[in-house]
């Protein structure tokens, strides 16, 4: 029987849960925040090391300015409202992907934030203006900066090499794709698509998906 430690989550549907209730696409955003809230609180209970989840890509800027306005003050008052609990939680705060490209205000508080969980025993890794394919390819340019292009060397230049590695990765909305998220990582990784839009997700999804990874039977390549 396997036990997952680290599984990511592509969050995907909160477009789709505000337009079937007749809402702004902004509520959906805000609803999904309060799942993610609910999931950091089910860390420990589910004894994960790590969760890590798809918060805004690289392809995101894409989308009307207005609504990435939106995300982009979620993101504010997400870390501003629950910073003091993911210290009380021990939960160290991780962020993956180019998120220094972000405005310098929230910038600021990703780096205090960093700072201040930096002793949690549980990590929250979350991925913001993250792209897989870019990652990959500044791994390799480090790689090849030193003259030691290898799997290895690669992994060790990815933005999540200290890390456990990745068991369990989670799409909802019903949509089957990766969307360029931690292309590398989940190379052996076991792969779960549901079709609960993202704010509808619970901890009890989490932990029936943890138990269904549980009875699968992992080969890496082997028989």
């Amino acid at each position: 029987m396997s036990t997952a430690k680290h599984v990511a989550i592509i969050m995907d549907g909160n477009g789709r849960w505000a337009k079937q209730r007749g809402l702004p696409r902004a509520m959906g955003h805000k609803r999904g925040v309060e799942a993610v809230r609910a999931l950091v609180r089910a860390v420990a209970r589910l004894d994960l090391d790590c969760l890590t989840l798809y918060a805004f890509s690289s392809e995101n800027w894409k989308r009307p300015e207005d609504e990435v306005d939106d995300l982009m003050n979620l993101m504010r008052r997400f870390i501003k409202s629950d910073l003091p609990e993911f210290i009380a939680n021990d939960v160290r705060l991780k962020i993956i992907g180019d998120w220094q490209g972000l405005a310098p205000d929230i910038v600021k508080m990703l780096e205090d934030a960093l700072e201040q969980t930096a002793g949690g025993s549980r990590t929250l890794a979350v991925a913001l203006n993250y792209g897989s394919q870019q990652e990959i390819a500044r791994a390799a340019a480090k790689a090849a900066a030193i003259g030691d292009v290898t799997t290895a060397s690669i992994a060790a230049h990815l933005d999540t090499n200290d890390l456990p590695q990745l068991d369990l990765l989670i799409r909802t909305s019903g949509e089957v794709r990766l969307s360029n998220f931690l292309l590398w990582q989940a190379a052996y990784a076991e792969m779960l698509f549901v079709d609960t839009l993202w704010p509808d997700f619970t901890p009890e999804h989490l932990e029936q998906a943890l138990r269904d990874f549980a009875q699968r039977e992992r080969r890496y390549g082997g028989r």
